[in-house]
């Protein structure tokens, strides 16, 4: 094969490549999204916040032991619940406005007690994070 044989093939080689992805792209093509990884629950009995930090039937905004955002509601006096603080939708942090926790991204709005899709996009609950009062503090596990 000679090298202007050689030098076509390259040519036409890297046209088809070019044609390939530009009607990929003219389809309206997209690579697919990268499966939504599930937190792992930090280790029990480390402290979150205190209890008296969170208002009775509201909600606040803490960090887990290894950093990542979540939310602790108070349901009763005696009692709290968390929550890993991305919406379900698409990650974005979810922010505490009394009862509700409200996805500034997209508009998803969950019930702060229970975790629940009270609007979408959000199809899924909040996922849940074990806690327990312990001593006044709210502590994983």
């Amino acid at each position: 094969m000679t090298d202007e044989m050689r030098s076509r093939r390259s040519v036409l080689a890297a046209g088809g490549a070019v044609a390939g992805a530009a009607a990929l792209s003219a389809c309206g093509a997209e690579a697919p999204e990268p499966p939504v990884q599930q937190p792992t629950p930090p280790s029990p009995g480390q402290p979150m916040t205190s209890l008296a930090a969170v208002p009775v039937g509201g909600a606040i905004p803490v960090r887990t032991p290894d950093g990542r955002q979540a939310i602790v509601a108070r349901p009763a006096e005696s009692t709290a619940v968390a929550f890993d603080g991305a919406c379900t939708h698409q990650g974005c942090p979810v922010k505490p406005e009394g009862a509700e926790l409200k996805c500034p991204c997209h508009g998803s709005v969950f019930d702060a007690l229970s975790g629940s899709v009270k609007k979408g996009p959000a199809d899924r609950p909040l996922t849940p994070i074990p806690v327990r009062v312990e001593g006044g503090e709210v502590v994983t596990g």
